[in-house]
Order: structure tokens, then C-alpha cells, then sequence
């Protein structure tokens, strides 16, 4: 994958001569590839394609199902890092849920070595510039939930040597050892086993990812954990006030912390007129018994009806950079990064923003609201290979450190 040629030819196509901050993002891009917080094109090749890896060789939009993501529109994103998710559902819990994450991770590793002119596994924040110098992007893995270790330390320690990057805390659903945003409580944050998760990920080097945890968890995993923490794809609460976003308090926090936000694109993380649209139009399609997870014009003749009746709210490039400039603004620009969460969103993006090829368009949003060359290129890569090196040095610190017994035994 290379990317200086490549955008050679897109400043020569005429929407990018005639947009200047479109060419001016292009040429930033090009030094300074994106590196994004989450992507969950493995379970869509999973679920949509019995696991092949095939599909992502060619045009994702013109599959069954379509996708946000393949190799071509990696190019033209310039995506030189991507964090692939190894989601399951949060429903699946015990031995099964270390299974299909295993599953998962195989499918990542299976794409990298089909594709190796592409993509290439990284584990260090090294191998990821290297990779990045040499035209491919280099490809992360993200385990999406506490519930995936099954409780066992043990477990954790296995995802690390297969070459998991980070764990997010929890999804969904609360589980025995940490809270989720979206759930009950159950560990009023953490319990003393989610305490010791989070001083066994800074051992061994993986990071903590505080995207879905509930406000108390996030606080807690802040005060206890030696090294940066990252928010893989997590949006601003003050501008779309769902739980899933993170409040002005703990963007001070994490920014103080050192580690970054990543913002997500989902638009019903980023607009809250969208989100109430979005849930009035699911429960009239629950209403007339249709699915409401098909958009636009394939959706069931119903919903096309209704659509027409009440316009989707707009979202778009200028929306991202809204949650993008408050994240700076409250945790600093050193603090801020990219999580897409393509191919986890439903089929949903901001109009401007259909897939990972787009991600030129909202750094020539940010272009044209006075974004510097260096604070672009701290927001593409910069940021989040900061954090990386010092996960990296806190484990090394501690590598004298013998690892633990669990403290009780709880599953997820």
C-alpha cells in the first residue's frame, strides 16, 4: 500500500484541485497516515462472509452486504494503522467467549497474511512506523470487552503474546468485575479483580481502553493505572449527551492521564437530534414489525415511506470536527485521535463520510478551521504512537515485576 503516489493522483483529480484544504489534508495524510482506534470489519467478515477474508480484495460496496472497509479504500484514507476490533457480543460469556475471541483474532491475523503487500501485524509502537514507511498499514488488534477473558488473568496474558494491543474494559453490558455505560451497575467500577486487570494490563503492556465503561470505572481506572490510557472510540457527551460518550470532566482527566480520545463517527454518538430520530424510526418499524437496521433507499417500503415523512437529521465532516475540536479543547490537542468504529456502526455514517476513504474529508474540515500541519499530524498518528511508546516503557518498568494470581476467581 503505498501513499505518496496515491496522493499524487488524487491532487490531480479536479474535486481536490478545486478544494485547497482538501489538497492541503491530502498532502498531511500523506506523511502522516491515520491510525485508527476501531474497526470492526473482522465480525462483518464473520458474520456477512463465514470468515472469509477474500471480500476486503475488492469493492465492499458492491458486496451482498456492503462494508465500510477494504484494502482500496485503506489506500485512499490513508489508513496506516488500523486497530482491528475482535468483538463478540456481550451476551456470550465463559470458555465460549475465549473461543470466538481466538476465532477473531485468527481472522485478523488470516487478513495480514493473504494481504502482506497491504497489511503487515504490529505489536510496538516501532513496528507500526516501519510499517507505515513502507506503504502498508500496519494492523492491531482490539479485544472489545472484559467478558472475553473470562475472568482469568491467565487468559489476558495469552491475548498479549497473540498480539492484542488493548482490551476495552467492558462492552455492553456491565460484568462481574467492571460497569458498563449502557448497564446496571455490578463492581460499583471496578471490583478488586477489575482493579488487578488493570495493573496486569500496565505489566504487560497492553492498554486500557475506557471506551463503554461507565463514568465510575473510567474514574477509577484513571487513578490506578501507571501508563496513558486510550478512549478507542468514545465521543464528546457535552455536544451528544448518550451515555457512551465521555463528559467534559474525564476528557480533563484522560488529557492529565496522557492518553487520547479517540472520537467515534457514529452519528448517533455525534448528534443527538439524529439519535432521537433514529429511535423514533426504529420503534415505528418495530410498530409495523420490519427491521429498522437497513437505511436509504433498500430499506423495506415502510421505512422508505417514513423517511420521506421525517428527513434524516444531516451529519456530516463538520459534525466529527465539532466532537474533535471539544475533545481538544477540554483534554488538549496531544490528546485527540481517530476511532471510526466503521463496520461496527450499522451501515450508518455521516453523509460525507460513508467509509474509511473519506477520512481526508474531516481533516479538510479541520484545515479550514485553522488546524496547523503539526496539530493534523498529532491527530492522525501522533497522539496515539505517543501512548503507545509509554505503555511500552511502564511494562518494561515493571518487567521485574513476577505476574499475579488472580485475587478471586469471577467470570464475565
Amino acid at each position: 500500500m503505498r501513499f505518496l503516489p496515491l496522493a499524487a493522483l488524487l491532487l490531480a483529480t479536479p474535486a481536490v484541485a478545486q478544494d485547497p484544504a482538501l489538497a492541503r489534508a491530502e498532502r498531511i495524510l500523506a506523511r502522516a497516515p491515520v491510525i485508527d482506534g476501531h474497526n470492526d470489519l473482522p465480525w462483518e467478515l464473520r458474520d456477512a462472509f463465514d470468515a472469509d477474508v477474500a471480500p476486503i480484495a475488492g469493492d465492499t460496496t458492491k458486496t451482498p452486504k456492503p462494508l465500510q472497509t477494504d484494502l482500496a479504500r485503506l489506500r485512499r484514507g490513508h489508513v496506516g494503522g488500523q486497530f482491528w476490533s475482535v468483538w463478540i457480543s456481550a451476551d456470550t460469556t465463559g470458555p465460549r467467549a475465549v473461543e470466538l475471541t481466538l476465532e477473531q483474532i485468527d481472522v485478523v491475523r488470516r487478513m495480514a497474511a493473504a494481504y502482506p503487500r497491504d497489511l503487515e501485524l504490529a505489536t510496538t509502537a516501532a513496528d507500526v512506523r516501519r510499517i507505515m514507511a513502507a506503504g502498508r498499514t500496519a494492523s492491531l488488534i482490539g479485544v472489545e470487552g472484559g467478558h472475553q477473558i473470562d475472568g482469568r488473568l491467565s487468559v489476558l496474558r495469552d491475548y498479549k503474546a497473540l498480539g492484542v494491543a488493548y482490551m476495552t474494559l467492558t462492552h455492553s453490558k456491565s460484568i462481574a468485575w467492571a460497569d458498563s455505560s449502557t448497564d446496571a451497575p455490578r463492581a460499583g467500577g471496578l471490583s478488586p479483580f477489575g482493579r488487578q486487570v488493570v495493573a496486569e494490563m500496565n505489566r504487560i503492556g497492553m492498554i486500557v481502553d475506557i471506551s463503554h465503561v461507565a463514568d465510575t470505572t473510567m474514574r477509577q481506572a484513571l487513578a490506578l493505572t501507571k501508563a496513558p490510557v486510550i478512549a478507542s472510540h468514545s465521543s464528546a457527551r457535552a455536544l451528544a449527551d448518550v451515555p457512551r460518550n465521555i463528559p467534559d470532566d474525564l476528557l480533563a482527566a484522560i488529557g492529565a492521564n496522557g492518553g487520547v480520545v479517540m472520537v467515534n463517527f457514529y452519528p448517533a454518538f455525534l448528534s443527538a437530534e439524529w439519535r432521537a430520530w433514529d429511535q423514533s424510526r426504529t420503534a415505528f418499524a418495530k410498530s409495523i414489525g420490519v427491521p429498522a437496521s437497513v437505511y436509504g433507499a433498500k430499506s423495506p417500503a415502510p421505512l422508505v415511506t417514513w423517511d420521506a415523512a421525517h428527513p434524516m437529521p444531516r451529519v456530516d465532516a463538520r459534525t466529527v470536527a465539532n466532537h474533535i475540536e471539544h475533545v481538544a479543547r477540554i483534554a488538549g490537542r496531544d490528546h485527540v485521535g481517530i476511532g471510526g468504529d466503521f463496520d461496527g456502526i450499522g451501515g450508518t455514517a455521516p453523509v460525507d463520510v460513508p467509509g474509511v476513504e473519506a477520512y481526508p474529508v474531516v481533516f479538510a474540515e479541520l484545515v479550514r478551521r485553522g488546524w496547523s500541519d503539526a496539530d493534523l499530524a498529532k491527530l492522525a498518528n501522533g497522539n496515539v504512537l505517543r501512548v503507545m511508546a509509554r505503555v511500552e516503557a511502564v511494562a518494561a518498568s515493571m518487567a521485574a515485576v513476577p505476574a499475579p494470581v488472580a485475587t478471586e476467581p469471577t467470570a464475565g
